[in-house]
């Protein structure tokens, strides 16, 4: 079964396989983006699909988007292509979590782990006319009347969603009580931000530093444990909030892989991965390069959807 292009959809030349040392099969690449353009899942994608043209340009790779849920009815469709050796689907911290606040039918482990990618750490911004101009400020309206302040992000249940949940905790106000508005993807989000529409806003700092940088947006905490290069933030510890948290972001591809294919997808993934092109897009982002494939990367995944549960269940995010 051929998946539905979305809108927003890029096809781009790649790599000649045949220079790989393992000979790959793999023909036309597809490269799923299971949010709507603008996000961090489609950047990556993009990226990755450029850096991937980088390496020759006798086989086609083509991106496109299934927006929905966190990017479980994107992994919905990636189960129906068993055994498509010609598949990927760009995921993460978000899709982990997503798969616990809706219950989802099809769960990370019907997929093939191929490689985890990047990490990148979130960052908190108000709309440039708020009258937030710290973290402390925006707490102080919060406690007061947590319901009054909007907070806008990715998915239900993603990473923003975790973000503005230890956020709440951190500040003793309870996290089922956070007023939070779900966006399919960053673009959506921004939108929202830049509309005036929400109080907060919580992303990838890659999804927000520019318009950090413009004037747009002011930025007001980044949850890394110190201040990052890309954007001129405060940390949330120095906002008086102890939150730290990175997400990632990582391919898989269709269940039921036999070894021969899921070898050409990782050596292909790896030679992606060390080409100029990735790294200048790593760099550009902001991005953290946190390369893993094989039994590595497929214990990390089981690992994080352990983590992610208890997570969700101790802020009371689950339904």
């Amino acid at each position: 079964m051929r998946l539905r292009r979305a809108a927003a959809l890029a096809v781009l030349s790649l790599a000649a396989l045949t220079a790989c040392g393992s000979g790959s099969s793999v023909g036309t690449l597809r490269i799923m983006a299971p949010a709507s353009p603008g996000g961090g899942w489609d950047r990556t994608s993009r990226a990755a699909a450029q850096a991937f043209t980088s390496i020759d340009r006798s086989t086609k790779v083509e991106v496109y988007n299934v927006p929905g849920a966190g990017g479980t009815v994107g992994l919905a469709q990636l189960a129906g292509e068993k055994g498509n050796g010609n598949l990927l689907m760009t995921m993460g911290l978000v899709m982990v979590g997503a798969v616990e606040q809706n219950r989802s039918k099809v769960t990370l482990a019907e997929t093939t782990p191929i490689a985890k990618l990047t990490e990148e750490y979130e960052i908190a911004v108000v709309p440039a006319a708020s009258p937030y101009r710290t973290l402390a400020q925006l707490v102080a309206a919060w406690k007061a009347n947590p319901a009054k302040i909007t907070i806008g992000g990715g998915s239900a249940g993603g990473t923003d969603h975790i973000v503005a949940g230890l956020m709440a905790k951190a500040a003793g106000i309870d996290p089922g009580k956070v007023n939070y508005i779900a966006h399919s993807g960053g673009g959506e989000a921004l939108n929202a931000l830049l509309g005036n529409k929400v109080s907060l806003g919580i992303s990838g700092i890659g999804e927000f530093a520019e318009h950090v940088r413009s004037g747009k947006l002011r930025a007001l905490g980044v949850t890394s444990p110190v201040r990052v290069d890309s954007v001129n933030s405060p940390t949330m510890k120095e906002g008086g909030l102890d939150v730290e948290l990175a997400n990632w972001r990582g391919f898989v591809a269709p269940p039921g892989l036999d070894d021969a294919a899921r070898k050409d997808l990782t050596d292909l993934v790896t030679r992606m991965h060390g080409s100029p092109a990735w790294k200048e897009a790593v760099a550009k982002n902001g991005w953290i390069d946190s390369f893993q494939t094989g039994r590595q990367f497929a214990d990390y995944l089981a690992a994080e959807q352990a983590r992610v549960k208890t997570i969700i269940a101790e802020m009371g995010l689950a339904p």
